[in-house]
């Protein structure tokens, strides 16, 4: 008499886990290989990638010096009589210009490095994160202009 064997059938399991908030991969330490969604199952899923194209890069760098030339734009229009609406940056302008200048890199800093991991995921149904990022982008290349516009004025005075 033949045993018989019990085979089971794996196929069907997805045995892949979700990735932790932070991980090494998220952080830098390690250098994974995922560019992209892996499966067709996958699309509509927030996806966390392990590499990042050299758009997003170029996307944070602007942002971030723009964010820096705002900075700078801002000192000179308060140097001509302007006035900060900003309570919070107000009040770092009063203790000190550098202290102003680092917190403002800082917090623009950190949260694109949130921006950056969390880029593919979907805010609405055609809406990603990394859409945010250029519109942030956007956002600050104008605002760059209202404050050249600014300048302007305050030197026709």
């Amino acid at each position: 008499m033949i045993d018989a064997i019990a085979v089971s059938n794996n196929r069907t399991q997805d045995r892949r886990q979700d990735m932790p908030f932070f991980c090494a991969y998220h952080v830098g330490i390690k250098m994974g290989r995922r560019i992209g969604e892996r499966r067709v199952s996958e699309k509509g899923k927030s996806v966390y990638v392990d590499r990042y194209t050299g758009n997003v890069l170029f996307c944070v760098i602007a942002i971030l010096l723009l964010s820096a030339l705002d900075a700078y734009l801002t000192l000179n229009i308060l140097n001509k009589g302007g006035e900060e609406i900003n309570w919070f940056m107000a009040v770092l302008i009063e203790e000190s210009t550098e202290k102003f200048v680092a917190v403002k890199l800082a917090l623009t800093a950190m949260a694109l490095i949130l921006l950056v991991i969390h880029h593919n995921v979907r805010l609405i149904q055609f809406f990603r994160v990394r859409h945010l990022k250029y519109a942030i982008l956007a956002g600050y290349s104008t605002l760059i202009g209202y404050e050249c516009y600014l300048l302007e004025l305050a030197a026709a005075f």
